[in-house]
């Protein structure tokens, strides 16, 4: 399989100058845990991705106040990612080695496509022995991996 058959495509995205409040929203509305960041509206290309432990960790418990805190202060720039026409093996190697739990997916110009999540690889991939995999991996405490 490769990435744009697990993937989820056309995932939420926020922009560098919007705020935690926004992100913290889009979470909630979509039920998500994390939202990838994009340069602009009309230009999809991921420049970092901000999470649920990102707005816990640099906003809350840092005392920030989420409605003047902006993404581009939390985000994590660079993220890692995968491309659409990679296997989803790749891309799960990548996840359990960067321990991130979502990857990003971008195509051949660097844009948004979609995102993997580990629940993506348990339902797509439809292999338990994987999902056990990915789960241990990604869950190890830093400095874990041999």
């Amino acid at each position: 399989m490769i990435c744009r058959q697990v993937m989820t495509g056309n995932p939420q995205y926020c922009l560098a100058t919007d705020t935690a409040t926004r992100v913290a929203k889009i979470m909630r509305i979509e039920d998500i845990g994390s939202v990838p960041v994009c340069a602009s509206r009309g230009n999809r290309r991921l420049i970092g991705i901000v999470t649920d432990r990102d707005l816990a960790l640099q906003v809350i418990a840092e005392g920030r106040d989420p409605s003047t805190t902006k993404v581009q202060d939390i985000m994590t720039r660079e993220p890692h990612t995968c491309h659409v026409d990679e296997d989803v093996e790749t891309a799960i190697q990548r996840m359990e080695s960067n321990q991130v739990r979502r990857l990003p997916v971008i195509d051949n110009d660097g844009m948004l496509a979609g995102i993997i999540a580990q629940a993506d690889i348990a339902i797509r991939c439809r292999t338990p022995e994987k999902t056990a995999e990915v789960v241990t991996e990604i869950s190890r405490p830093t400095g874990a991996h041999l």
